[in-house]
Order: C-alpha cells, then structure tokens, then sequence
C-alpha cells in the first residue's frame, strides 16, 4: 500500500458560502449545528469540529480501500485489526471518529468491475474521510443563513419502458445461466434555487431512516435516509442486515410480503451472498443469520430485512473489511461480479451517491449504513436513485412500480411536503 502524500490531506477551517443558489454548494464545517454524520454517536453530534479531510475520485487510480486506512491510521484512528475490542476511547480534546462514504462506483472498482457509466453528478467524490474532533471551546451556534427553496421537476434518466426493458435483459441474462439476480437503479434528477441543505437533512427525520443524516464537501452534499446495515462492527463481531422485498406498509401488504414465495427466494438469496461474504473474513464456522426474513417499515412501505453475523477474522483491517462487503449484495445481485457486469451495461447513468456506504468509523468501531434512500446535490441539480432486484420472476410493470414508490417518500420531503 503506498503511503498517503500530504497532498491527500486538507486541514478545513470553517467555510461558508456567501451564494447558495445555484452558483454553488461549499463544505459545511466546523460549527457544532452542521455536523450530522449518519451512525454517529449521539453524544458527539453538534460537538465535532473537522481536523482533515480526504477526497479521492475513481480518476485519481489507487485503492480506496487502502487510502482510507492509511488516512484514518495517519489521523490517530488505526483500524488495523477489527477483531479486537478497543484498547482507548476519544477524549474531550482529542480525535473522536471520522465520517465515512465510498460510492457504489468504488465498490465495484475494488470488485474488479466495469465502472464506464457516466456519472450524472460528476462533483460528487467517490471516497471521502472527514476526521473529527471535539470543539476544545464553546461551539459558534450560528446557523447557516435562510434561503428561498424551490425544486423543480425531477427528469428521469429513463423512461418507464426503458426500465421495463432492462428488466426483461435481465431476466434473459437469467435464463441463459449468467446471474441469479441482478438490482437495477434508476437516477433522476432537478434543478433547483436556494440552500439544498436543509431539505437534505430532513431526509434524516423519515420514519425508518436508521442512517439518518448529511455529508457535505465544496460544491456537494449527500442526504441519507437509509434504513440498511450494510455493514457493523463493534467488539470483533460484524453485523450486516440486508433488505429486500417491499410492499405497502398495509396490514395487507404485511401478509402479502410474508407470504410471498418469490420475495422470500429473492431474499434469501442476497442472505446467502453476505453470508459468504462475511466468511471471507470471518472466523471460521462463525457466520450465523438471525431473524431470518423479518420485517420492517420505512415510510409507506414494508421491507423484509434479516441479520447476518460473524467474529472478525485475527488482524482484520478496514481496507479488507471494505473489500468483502462494497458494494452491498442487496444492491448488486448473485453471482456479485456478473451482476455488476450486467448493471454497468444496462443502467444508463451511474449510481453516484447511491447505493453506497455512508457512516461513521471510530476506534473498534464501524457502523456504514448502505445508501439507499439517499439523494445528493451538486451545485444546479438535486440527484436521486431508485431500483430493486430481478429474478426470473420479475414483473417489468411492477418492478418500475417499486422503484417510484420507494423514491416517492424522498421526493416528497425534499420538496417541502
């Protein structure tokens, strides 16, 4: 792993933008109000102040996975063996944890897949590390200016039959023996006026939202609402709980989920990918699923999730935690490499923000939610992203009808209603 050159660190003060339109977004650091990192822990949030910062593109080459250990390690958080408890916890002057997000895009580039779609909010960055402090004096409690927010109307990178159509390929691709099941995502995005922060952070209030929160860099900024583990780690056990299957959070809707032969299949077989997944780097006969086929509500909507845990392997690193799990088997399919094979071929535009890993790492300690539900801005447009998984039995019709409900709820919110 090659050494991280001073040039990959910034050292951020406080940064505010005096135009929020559509000239541009600027990092929001620094004051105690703007620090609302998904997973972080409740008695940091509003306390932190940003010590260094690291932002790579796919462009950039290397691998993230070992840049961002070496970064963090550089920083005072050696993440170097996840199997053993922490041996000291942050202080009041000293490093606390730091915010955490790679982009699908960086998932499936550390998988050895193609990653040729363009993206369709180039700005955002592919791997960020925000490392934080504790405010040594009194936080500034000033918030960020009040601006007038519009949104205009999300256009879609394509159309409802073309998603159709996708889903067919892939139930072709199916047939001749290629995938087992692929997750296809759509993107679409809006133009907007004003300060796209405060409708990000609302996504993080939306019923489900365990990943709820913001991060935010020069000329971007993420929400999240995402219900999803995609992967845990605290006192050398790691958790992943992937979700798949929907329905209407109906009482109805709840028995038909739970009776559903074709969800059930479709689930347990993403079950079994983090299940190989976590053996990769686990300690040997210690994979275990729990609560196998449960469900859980988001929003409007029923989702069937279940728990998948094992004991880290001895010297267990970050980077080779974040090699066997990114990206997520929830948003890729089975087998992993031919479905993202497929998803590179078929999706007209790439995931961005989406479907990546956004949360929060400290000593011992890992917790990155799976950036479902997640939208993204970028200095004119607010970007958002919607899919599920094909099986063969997979209907076109019903398949594009998941993916608007599933985005309705974000859409929603970010506009104001």
């Amino acid at each position: 792993m090659r050494k991280v050159e001073p040039y990959g660190v910034e050292t951020l003060p406080q940064v505010y933008a005096a135009d929020r339109g559509t000239a541009g977004l600027a990092a929001d650091r620094g004051t105690a109000a703007s620090i609302d990192v998904p997973a972080a822990p409740a008695t940091c949030r509003g306390a932190l102040t940003e010590r260094a910062r690291l932002q790579w593109h796919l462009r950039d080459g290397g691998d993230p996975a070992a840049l961002a250990e070496e970064f963090l390690a550089a920083h005072g958080l050696a993440l170097h063996d996840l199997s053993r408890p922490a041996t000291a916890r942050h202080d009041g002057s000293g490093v606390c944890g730091a915010a955490f997000y790679l982009s699908a895009a960086a998932g499936a580039h550390l998988a050895g897949a193609p990653t040729t779609a363009p993206e369709p909010a180039p700005t955002l960055p592919d791997l960020t590390v925000v490392v934080y402090g504790h405010h040594q004096t009194p936080a500034d409690p000033a918030g960020r200016p009040a601006s007038a927010w519009w949104l205009g109307e999300w256009i879609e990178s394509w159309t409802r039959r073309q998603h159709a159509d996708a889903v067919t390929s892939v139930r072709a691709a199916i047939g001749r023996g290629d995938v087992y099941q692929t997750n296809l995502v759509g993107h679409a995005a809006a133009r907007y006026t004003g300060d796209p922060l405060p409708a990000l952070r609302r996504l993080g209030a939306l019923p489900g939202a365990r990943y709820g929160g913001v991060l935010t860099g020069d000329g971007w900024a993420i929400g999240c609402a995402s219900p999803e583990t995609l992967i845990e780690v605290t006192e050398g056990q790691l958790i992943t709980r992937p979700i798949k299957g929907t329905r209407p959070a109906t009482a109805a809707g709840r028995a038909e989920l739970l009776a559903s032969a074709k969800e059930r299949a479709e689930h347990v077989m993403i079950v079994d990918l983090e299940r190989n997944d976590l053996a990769r780097i686990a300690r040997t006969g210690t994979v275990t699923v729990d609560d196998l086929f449960t469900v859980r509500r988001w929003c409007d909507l029923w989702q069937a999730e279940s728990t998948v845990r094992a004991a880290a392997a001895d010297g267990l690193g970050l980077a080779d935690l974040l090699r066997a799990t990114c990206p997520g088997g929830s948003v890729t399919g089975a087998p992993k490499r031919a479905a993202l094979t497929q998803i590179n071929a078929l999706e007209p535009v790439g995931r961005g923000a989406s479907m990546g890993a956004l949360g929060w790492v400290a000593p011992g300690r890992v917790d990155l939610g799976l950036t479902i539900r997640t939208a993204a801005a970028d200095g004119q447009h607010l970007h958002t992203w919607a899919g599920g998984g094909i099986t063969w039995d997979s209907d076109p019709t019903a398949e594009v009808a998941e993916a608007a409900a599933k985005t309705a709820p974000i859409r929603a919110t970010l506009a104001g209603r």
